[in-house]
């Protein structure tokens, strides 16, 4: 990691670049890959599993023995740990929920709001380096609370044409019952356009790869929505001098080693804290097994010596991470001055590996400093809100003649004469 001592703030957007995201180039060889899909559905679709994953499918819906055999497989401690996981999510996202507010805006005039939820919804689960069994509760249970009809799973399969026997046993305990192994871009063509097995689906949820990415930007252009966009997994940790060294170090190296292309940040209050930290990484990473990964992330990461709390306030507002970490004495307080930020974990017990798998919060967040406009993924996420109004005889004339100048002055006198008729009678 790079050591920035005191650097002014006009230094701040060079230091906290993230890797670039090449999407942009990428563009050209996945819309081949939406086209196919759309052109020719589920051969398209084994045809391309067989090229990107190295396996020739029978079939692309995994089957109900294979559910079985995967969740008869799985140690009985992992199963237990998954379970009490999915209790947690299912309690924080159960309190997520609005109650219907009738206001009356004025006598005779009542209006409110409903979240109804969306109808169809596709999940996207990767299944390569790292099988990410959690997100699929981070994004099931939302879904099933939020009463969304069809729940789709895609995810890439193994290269005996298996499924993680985690992400299969996670599944069918969220209920999930339509999964199939299809990865990459051409798992968002198939959730957006559908195929003979595929169904389309209205909003795409899930972390993937550039392509998967890039993909899921290109058929937003086309009427699907997406969670939010993406990037690559990032975490900032804040310490002051009643930091543990080796925790903020563990801490970095929980992000860093997702992907060569993510990045962590220290921002500390003195250069010996920086260099411990620094320290603990070197003594850490050796021991990792995913020790290149997270090498390559922290040769674009940095620590930064900020002189003051208000400096160092500043600093993660302008970065916006999707992980904040505040291993600080008062973490409290300055939590409750953070702006821009996926999800925050306060204190020096409270890693960020925690909101991964099992507090209760999800793990679906604003990465790439979207953090400054958009929210994490929550019971919100599956819903839609639709509002309604009713008047009264009595709160239409109150409120008509209003109404009436109001569109006679944008020039829509047939705006003005839906309501001039009816006061009429």
């Amino acid at each position: 990691m790079k050591l920035h001592i005191a650097p002014p703030s006009a230094e701040w957007p060079a230091l906290l670049q993230r890797p670039v995201l090449e999407t942009a180039s990428l563009d050209g060889a996945v819309s081949e890959v939406l086209l196919q899909v759309k052109a020719l559905g589920d051969k398209a679709l084994f045809d391309y599993t067989e090229r990107f994953d190295g396996v020739r499918l029978e079939a692309l819906q995994v089957s109900e023995m294979e559910i079985e055999t995967a969740s008869a497989a799985l140690p009985e401690a992992l199963k237990q740990a998954i379970q009490t996981a999915k209790a947690n999510i299912e309690r924080f996202h159960s309190e997520q929920g609005e109650a219907v507010r009738v206001v009356e805006t004025m006598p005779g005039v009542s209006c409110w709001r409903k979240s109804v939820a969306i109808d169809k919804v596709g999940l996207y689960i990767p299944g390569g380096t790292a099988p990410l069994f959690s997100t699929v509760i981070m994004l099931a249970v939302p879904a099933r609370l939020a009463g969304c009809r069809e729940v789709v799973l895609c995810t890439p399969p193994q290269r005996d044409g298996s499924v993680h026997s985690a992400i299969l046993y996670t599944a069918h305990l969220v209920g999930l019952t339509r999964i199939f192994k299809v990865g990459g871009a051409q798992a968002i063509a198939a959730m957006a356009y559908g195929t003979e097995t595929v169904p389309a689906v209205y909003k795409i949820f899930g972390p993937g790869n550039q392509y998967v990415t890039a993909a899921k930007q290109l058929v937003s252009r086309q009427g699907v929505a997406i969670d939010m966009p993406a990037g690559p997994s990032e975490v900032l940790v804040c310490a002051d001098e009643t930091a543990n060294p080796a925790f903020v170090a563990a801490d970095l190296l929980s992000q860093a080693e997702h992907g060569v292309d993510s990045q962590v940040v220290l921002v500390t209050f003195s250069v010996d804290m920086a260099k411990a930290v620094q320290a603990e990484v070197d003594k850490q990473l050796q021991s990792l097994p995913r020790k290149d990964i997270a090498q390559k992330a922290l040769a674009s990461s940095a620590a930064i010596v900020a002189p003051d709390r208000s400096t160092a306030l500043e600093i993660i507002n302008a970065y916006a991470p999707e992980h904040l970490i505040l291993s600080v004495k008062d973490a409290g307080q300055l939590g409750e001055l953070v702006a821009n930020a996926g999800s925050v974990f306060l204190g020096h017990y409270t890693p960020e590996s925690v909101g991964d798998y099992a507090s209760g919060t999800n793990h679906t967040l604003p990465t790439n400093g979207y953090a400054r406009m958009y929210s994490g993924v929550s019971l919100d996420s599956f819903v839609k809100k639709i509002t309604f109004q009713r008047l009264s005889k009595a709160g239409l004339e109150r409120i008509g003649p209003i109404v009436e100048q109001m569109a006679e002055a944008e020039e829509l006198m047939a705006h003005k004469n839906a309501v001039s008729i009816r006061l009429r009678q």
